[in-house]
C-alpha cells in the first residue's frame, strides 16, 4: 500500500478534502462510524478554553458530536476549505447551527493528517463562544451573505434519532 505522503499532491489534496467533508457529513447525520473512520484511533480535537476539551480518540470525538447533534440539534456547514498536501494540513471555516437553543456560531479549524494513512490526527478549533447570551456569533460588520456563506441550517432538525435519544435518557 502506498503511503499517503507519497501520493501525488493533487490526489492528496482531493483525499484531504474528501476526508473532511465525510467527517462533516457524519456529524450532520449523527453517524458515529462514519465520523470515527475519518480519524486516526488516537486523534485529538482541541477547543477554546472552557469547552470541555480536548477530546481524545476517534470514537470519543464521534460520540460527542452525535450527542450534541441529538441534544442541541447541531448541524454544520463547511464554508471554506484549503488543503495543503506539502504540510499534511488543511484549514476550514465552518458554521455550527445550534437549532434547539437557536442561533449559530462561525469558526475555523486546522487539521493535521497522518502521513501513512491520510486520516485526521488533530483538529484545533478556533472560535469565540457566546458567554454574553448572543444567539449569533460571527464577525461584526462582515457581509456573510455577499461572500456566499450559508445563512440557514443546511439539514432538517431535530435529527430523526433525537426523540429516541431523549426518551432513553429519561428512562
Amino acid at each position: 500500500m502506498t503511503r499517503f505522503a507519497d501520493l501525488d499532491r493533487d490526489v492528496q489534496r482531493k483525499q484531504m478534502e474528501s476526508t473532511i467533508r465525510t467527517y462533516f457529513d457524519g456529524c450532520n447525520e449523527a453517524d458515529v462510524e462514519k465520523m470515527a473512520a475519518t480519524f486516526a484511533p488516537n486523534a485529538v480535537h482541541f477547543f477554546p478554553p472552557g469547552l470541555d476539551g480536548p477530546w481524545v480518540g476517534n470514537r470519543t470525538i464521534a460520540e460527542n458530536w452525535r450527542r450534541l447533534t441529538l441534544t442541541i440539534g447541531s448541524a454544520w456547514t463547511i464554508d471554506r476549505l484549503i488543503a495543503e498536501p506539502e504540510s499534511l494540513q488543511a484549514v476550514i471555516e465552518w458554521t455550527h447551527y445550534k437549532t434547539r437553543p437557536g442561533g449559530f456560531l462561525r469558526g475555523d479549524e486546522w487539521y493535521k493528517f497522518d502521513p501513512e494513512t491520510g486520516l485526521i490526527t488533530e483538529i484545533r478549533a478556533f472560535y469565540a463562544s457566546a458567554p454574553d447570551g448572543r444567539e449569533k456569533v460571527e464577525l461584526q460588520g462582515y457581509d456573510y451573505a455577499e461572500q456566499g456563506y450559508h445563512l440557514e441550517c443546511p439539514v432538517p432538525r431535530p435529527h430523526p434519532d433525537a426523540e429516541y435519544t431523549a426518551r432513553r435518557e429519561n428512562e
